[in-house]
């Protein structure tokens, strides 16, 4: 039983799986509210969802059930009621520490309890049992999923959000190519992201959206929405959570459009997916293609999603003149990004640059023109060769192949980088793992400060809301250079 809210109800996926790994012939129902009996269907380890419409209803069909055990997830006076009338020997209640969270809020007395995920809790509550617990990550695979509707065609994705977003957008192509065999599948996107997609196999159209140019406004929306009509697409698929985009996609008369339930414009999809924040957005992407009966767990190889491109005849002539060859260890550092407040400090990137050329490493900084001055800064106090604003997108991702590792702010290339299978060492300000855009793979290392204020924002901010910018002043040289080592792997850069 868990008889609460949307969140509360996807964070009980690890419970089913668990239930059924121990137990593989066991029944398992959930008990849940109506108007979130759809989450469950599907999951895999739900064998029937029960929609709660009144004591009287839930008792006669938990006593019809001939249940054996029940499991409380809820632990209140209702569900208190539906154990003790169920008439179910064995039982289990999670223990919910209401206490405590009332005496926090109320007065901050804080409680060591406070401290553990609800999702522990839940799986807490099965060692009664004598139920092991090994699986407590919440997957988008477990959400439910809409099958019945006929094969499409013609599908369209929406995506005009940052460069990381669209970067993270391509296993979601992959899954959508594979799941779909014979139909054509568009990507709609932002001129500047062009490049992530054009040459792609899973692509077979990149249709621009120019919104702050010739689509900008109603009339450019209108303009773009009648482009998207006239190729008469039975599918769309939104990733990208604003109104714009579903809007767009509702204008241009697609039948199907499938988004996730925190869209601005949710209320315009026919398919809504949970949008959780305990899951990386390559995840949470791939769900989208769960309402059309495809897989949308990670695959085994699913952080790889792009193949280095071999160096064009200008890129190596560039590398040349910054005495770069084919046999030296190339580090790729990134100090950029496009909030101020995401950037670690110059001079700490400098210092973190010599001490990779003293352990026989290239450091080569890169970035976009807006980087250039920051990127100069940096080669002048470090020696280090500095590639910022000379090497386009498709260059960079030629460059991922010579990399040994990546070092970065949370930014777009860090997820190029990840996706290209290079090592990542990121340094998180304003911006926390929590939000799903850390670099997705177990090579990785995130580097953050511990501090209540973060994050200050989904995309970080212009200035540090509170004047002190901790959350990057706390991040050291020691502690990118140990994860820097530790992602090398031992002993490598010593």
């Amino acid at each position: 039983m868990r008889l609460s809210s949307l969140g509360d109800v996807i964070l009980t996926g690890p419970v089913y799986k668990n239930l059924k790994a121990h137990w593989p012939d066991c029944r398992v129902c959930a008990l849940v509210k109506p108007q979130f009996a759809a989450v469950l269907k599907g999951h895999p380890g739900v064998d029937e969802v029960i929609a709660y419409r009144g004591l009287a209803d839930a008792l006669a069909r938990i006593r019809a059930g001939r249940f054996t055990h029940l499991l409380d997830l809820h632990a209140t006076l209702r569900s208190w009621l539906i154990r003790r009338l169920s008439g179910i020997p064995e039982q289990s209640v999670y223990r919910k520490d209401a206490l405590a969270r009332r005496l926090f809020v109320a007065f901050g007395v804080a409680s060591p309890s406070l401290q553990r995920h609800a999702v522990d809790r839940y799986l807490e509550a099965l060692a009664v049992w004598g139920v092991p617990a090994p699986m407590r990550a919440l997957s988008p695979a477990d959400w439910g999923a809409r099958a019945d509707a006929p094969s499409p065609r013609r599908v369209v994705v929406l995506q005009t959000s940052f460069l990381g977003d669209s970067l993270l957008t391509l296993p979601l192509l992959r899954r959508l190519k594979e799941s779909l065999p014979g139909a054509t599948l568009a990507v709609l996107t932002l001129p500047k992201h062009a490049e992530v997609f054009r040459g792609n196999a899973w692509v077979d159209e990149v249709l621009l959206d120019d919104k702050r140019g010739e689509h900008a406004g109603l009339a450019g929306l209108w303009r773009i929405a009648r482009r998207l009509k006239r190729r008469s697409f039975d599918l769309a698929v939104i990733p990208h959570r604003s109104l714009r985009s579903t809007l767009l996609a509702w204008l241009a008369g697609v039948p199907r459009r499938v988004g996730f339930s925190s869209s601005a414009g949710s209320f315009l999809l026919t398919d809504r997916v949970p949008f959780s924040w305990l899951a990386h957005d390559l995840e949470r992407n791939l769900a989208l293609a769960r309402p059309l009966g495809a897989a949308s767990a990670p695959a085994r190889d699913e952080e790889r999603y792009i193949e280095p491109s071999s160096l064009g005849c200008e890129l190596s002539r560039l590398l040349a003149e910054k005495d770069l060859s084919s046999t030296d260890r190339l580090v790729g550092v990134h100090p950029g990004a496009a909030w101020s407040t995401k950037r670690w400090l110059p001079e700490r990137f400098a210092e973190l640059c010599r001490r990779l050329a003293r352990a026989g490493f290239k450091p080569v900084l890169v970035g976009g023109p807006a980087d250039a001055p920051l990127g100069a800064e940096i080669a002048r106090a470090s020696g280090a060769a500095d590639l910022t604003g000379k090497t386009s997108l498709e260059d960079l991702k030629s460059l991922m192949g010579r990399f040994s590792l990546f070092v970065t702010n949370d930014s777009g290339p860090m997820h190029l980088a990840a996706a290209a299978g290079v090592p990542v060492v990121a340094a998180f300000g304003a911006t926390t793992r929590e939000l799903g855009f850390f670099p997705y793979g177990a090579a990785h290392r995130v580097v953050e400060a511990e501090l209540s204020c973060r994050p200050c924002g989904l995309h970080g901010a212009r200035a540090c809301p509170q004047g002190h910018f901790l959350c990057m002043r706390l991040v050291t040289v020691d502690l990118v250079w140990d994860a820097c080592r530790a992602a090398l792997g031992a002993g490598t850069a010593k």
